[in-house]
């Protein structure tokens, strides 16, 4: 599996170069972003990998209860220390966070605890941490998929999703940012969302065999209503970052024979056919921003079937440890930023050197923080899923 730690570094590189090119490189930025949206490459890559190995992962556990807790000791800790130190940065006067509009801190801070964020209408107190959004929902899908054995129609799904984005942008649905929020207010919808996902989590882990279809389908069906209707992104790109994580699944089944590679083939094509004409035919935004989106994604899918390709062939170590510690890189990269921008303030003109500086007093923090914080409790969530492993 280095590969994907190869795909994850290259993924982290391009994310970071991206948010720091506001700070130190605008001009540059200015003129590459209408060519070639890097955000969406790497976030495209990211999402990519996501979707090949967390279905493996929750399928060769076997068990829904240990799926969760791998998820919770994975993502949340590094989570909670980076908010709590923006946080405390924010009322150290270093660092500004999204004003919170009407919305209470309390409305806030339950809808960032459920990483739903992004779809129950809540400004994030990060850029990034729109993506775990999806990354959430993602997870909610295919614990639904499996409570109903139909986790493996994974080609099958991706294509569904990448057709109703086409759809969609061919019917002219186009709906408000955060439209369900809107319509019945973004208190109560966190009230609602929060509680359902608390119950399908609940219950997708129960013994029950009743409640784990239950708790499933309530989860999956929360995640479609939310991505569909309640997400700042356009509803066609919601549903192909969807269907991009479903792609990736297929890929890994087809690797591992639980399919063929000519669906996956035929999958992929699709999604990625359906994927540039949603893009190309968005009315919103103009040809070159579309433009740089369609050549993000295409070299998302190359860059991810060229890793695939180089599966079994040695990968560079410095790339694979940088996969390593991907998520580090992913959360601390714009706090740093925060604290810069907030302090010494954007430069003027492109400076090659201050980019290539930050780049080298982020890394080293990242790797204190997989060694001190991501990999103890990873280890600490191994134990507790043994512990809970039915027999």
């Amino acid at each position: 599996m280095r590969w994907l730690d190869a795909m994850r570094g290259i993924a982290a590189l391009v994310v970071v170069f991206d948010h720091s090119s506001y700070t130190f490189m605008a001009d540059f930025r200015g003129e590459l972003m209408p060519q070639f949206n890097t955000s969406r490459y790497g976030i495209m890559v990211f999402f990519l990998v996501s979707g090949y190995i967390i279905p493996a992962s929750l399928e060769r556990r076997g068990c829904i209860r240990t799926f969760w807790i791998g998820r919770i000791f994975r993502v949340y800790p590094l989570w909670a220390v980076v908010v709590t130190v923006l946080l405390a940065a924010n009322l150290a006067g270093i660092a500004e966070i999204p004003d919170s509009g009407q919305h209470s801190t309390a409305a806030v801070a339950v809808a960032h605890a459920t990483m739903l964020q992004e779809l129950l209408g809540t400004p994030n107190l990060l850029l990034i941490l729109w993506t775990l959004s999806y990354e959430m929902s993602f997870y909610l899908l295919i614990v639904a998929l499996f409570t109903v054995r139909l986790h493996r129609q994974s080609a099958a799904i991706a294509v569904i999703l990448a057709a109703l984005a086409a759809a969609s942008v061919t019917a002219g649905v186009v709906l408000p940012p955060s439209a369900l929020s809107g319509r019945i207010g973004t208190g109560p919808l966190i009230a609602l969302a929060s509680l359902a996902m608390a119950v399908a989590i609940c219950c997708a882990s129960a013994r029950s065999s009743a409640l784990r279809v239950f708790g499933g389908v309530l989860g999956g069906v929360q995640a479609l209503v939310l991505v569909s209707c309640n997400g700042t992104v356009p509803l066609w790109e919601g549903l192909v970052i969807l269907a991009a994580m479903f792609l990736g699944t297929a890929v890994h089944r087809a690797e591992n024979g639980q399919s063929t590679w000519r669906c996956t083939t035929g999958a992929a094509v699709m999604v990625v056919a359906c994927a540039v004409g949603s893009a190309y035919g968005h009315g919103d935004g103009d040809h070159f921003t579309r433009r740089g989106w369609i050549t993000a994604f295409l070299l998302a899918v190359l860059t991810f079937a060229a890793g695939l390709a180089s599966r079994r062939r040695r990968l560079p170590r410095m790339l694979t440890g940088l996969g390593t510690i991907s998520y580090s890189v992913y959360m601390v990269h714009p706090v740093l930023l925060a604290v810069i921008d907030n302090t010494t303030g954007r430069r003027q003109q492109d400076n090659l050197a201050l980019e290539a500086a930050f780049f080298t007093a982020l890394l080293p923090l990242c790797i204190l923080t997989h060694r001190y914080i991501e990999a103890p409790t990873q280890t600490w969530g191994r134990r507790l899923a043994q512990r809970v492993q039915p027999p």
